[in-house]
């Protein structure tokens, strides 16, 4: 039984490695790149690259290891994970104040809708500065990365319906794959140049912001590309659960991510001109076209991170009545959160290519991510406070400085990427907008509906007395009606009743019940 566990835990870790992990782990392709651009006015002097390193790297540790997978993974809600399972957690039905809990649940909708803008990027942005490579290696190529990304992307979301599990027991070997790469070359570069890990003193973090202030402060928007897929993991919690996704960062995701961004620091200090593609110019000549080929890989995976925590929020949204109801395929007869929506895919890829058209680079990408993230992160944070307090009974004093601690570091990345919204970081804002009014009407419409039924709500039992008074035709066959509540007569038997004035031989009154598991 133990050994059957222990395989069952590798297997959905390797898996997790696959779906959870790749949006993380493909951030050194253009990250480093990004924070040192020739925009900020800063010289890739020694300081500055230290500096820079030196803020990724306790991002990683603080945003990603303790924050997320540490604190934000307890709070789940059945095994579901994502804002608007922690706004479901955060907000009991029993709770006396309305008015607080009508404000977490908009906070809750307002960080999914604006997940939704940013889940389009991802892929654009992953998949497009991987191809870029290829015009590194060779002009020549120049004229043909937008169609070969386009091509990779319609790909992508045409496998969608395989499921995240299929897909994910593809994508898991590449990510191992491409990890062990991240970390071979970082490895390399920081033999010739071990001054790199130097960076793991955050004092250099500190002297970066202290010498170059506002500007440092700008460079903070592209420092958080490192961190952008923290939403998309807890998002991903339903597909694997909490042990799979930490074994899988702390076993090989970060050592792998911490060596690549120390061996790109590396080569900056020896050669700061290579600031122009840092992660490229790091693979050996005859290694690149693999590198190329494997990245590729490696981002397409990085894009069905957000694709599947777009799934399960969506999923989330229906339950609770803020979406519409729409067809949900679960592709997994093992895990209930591996699902498939065909609407959301099918809004995800013209959104993805739209992006790789209309803003043609990564460079100009980067300039559109981050900004929706920052503002969920926050909303994270504000949620995960009220579950620390009123679900898990932590003490004001508890609950309150570490929320304070993660909120300083989760409002300087929200400022720094608020800067990015002239240069696109109105994309997501907009998108995340509409969505989020669609939500808010879909659920008050629904409301109002309920309210007006409520009204005319009918007991089975009195139901049942008054048709002693006049027995209606009766006509064979049965018949079945859906219920959300049972102690409701269903409206349509009523409606039938009256209109048609029959009754079948046989009536059945169904309610739905989904299961936490396999029946």
């Amino acid at each position: 039984m133990a050994s059957t566990s222990g395989r069952r835990l590798a297997v959905l870790s390797l898996t997790a490695l696959g779906i959870v992990y790749g949006d993380i782990g493909t951030s050194p392709l253009y990250a480093i790149r990004e924070s040192l651009q020739p925009a900020h006015g800063l010289p890739v002097s020694a300081a500055n690259v230290l500096g820079v390193l030196s803020c990724i790297v306790w991002s990683l540790i603080i945003v990603i290891s303790i924050k997320y997978l540490g604190y934000i993974l307890r709070a789940d809600d059945h095994g579901e994970g994502g804002i608007l399972a922690l706004a479901s957690l955060a907000t009991p039905m029993d709770t006396g104040a309305s008015r607080s809990r009508r404000g977490l649940v908009l906070l809750g909708l307002a960080g999914t809708a604006l997940l939704y803008g940013d889940g389009a990027i991802t892929p654009a942005i992953s998949v497009l500065s991987a191809v870029e490579g290829l015009a590194v290696a060779t002009p020549v190529f120049t004229p043909y990365v937008i169609p070969i990304t386009l091509g990779i992307l319609i790909a992508l979301f045409l496998a969608q319906h395989h499921g995240t599990g299929r897909v994910g027991g593809v994508f898991g070997p590449i990510v191992v794959l491409w990890l062990l790469t991240l970390a071979t070359l970082g490895i390399a570069q920081l033999i010739r140049q071990p001054a790199a890990l130097a960076a793991l003193d955050p004092r250099h973090a500190m002297a970066f912001f202290s010498a170059n202030g506002s500007r440092a402060f700008i460079v903070l928007g592209s420092v958080f590309l490192v961190v952008t897929g923290g939403e998309a993991l807890y998002a991903d919690l339903g597909h694997f659960g909490t042990r799979p996704i930490r074994l899988a960062w702390f076993g090989l995701a970060l050592p792998a991510l911490l060596l690549n961004y120390f061996g790109q620091g590396a080569l900056l200090l020896e050669t700061p001109e290579a600031i122009r593609n840092p992660f490229y110019l790091m693979v050996p000549a005859w290694a690149l076209y693999p590198v190329v080929g494997l990245a590729t890989a490696a981002t397409v995976v990085a894009s069905q991170a957000l694709i599947s925590g777009a799934y399960s929020l969506t999923l989330q949204a229906v339950r609770l009545g803020c979406l519409p109801r729409m067809r949900i395929e679960h592709t997994s007869d093992r895990e209930k959160g591996q699902i498939y929506i065909p609407a959301v895919n099918r809004f995800l890829m013209v959104a993805c290519l739209a992006l790789v058209v209309g803003f043609g680079s990564s460079a100009a990408l980067a300039s559109a991510y981050g900004v929706a993230v920052t503002t969920t992160m926050v909303i994270t944070t504000v949620l995960f406070h009220a579950v620390a307090r009123t679900r898990w009974g932590w003490s004001r004093w508890h609950a309150g400085v570490l929320t304070a601690a993660f909120l300083a570091i989760d409002l300087a990345f929200f400022g720094a990427n608020l800067l990015k919204i002239p240069d696109g970081g109105w994309f997501p804002i907009a998108v995340g907008s509409a969505i989020l009014a669609l939500m808010l009407i879909w659920r008050r419409g629904r409301r109002g509906l309920a309210a007006k039924l409520r009204g005319r709500d009918l007991p089975p039992e009195a139901f049942a007395a008054s048709l002693a008074h006049g027995m209606p035709t009766r006509v064979p066959g049965v018949a079945v009606f859906l219920i959300r509540e049972p102690d409701v007569t269903p409206p349509a038997l009523l409606h039938n009743l009256k209109h048609n004035r029959v009754l079948h031989e046989h009536v059945l009154l169904l309610t739905v019940v989904t299961e936490g598991g396999p029946t």
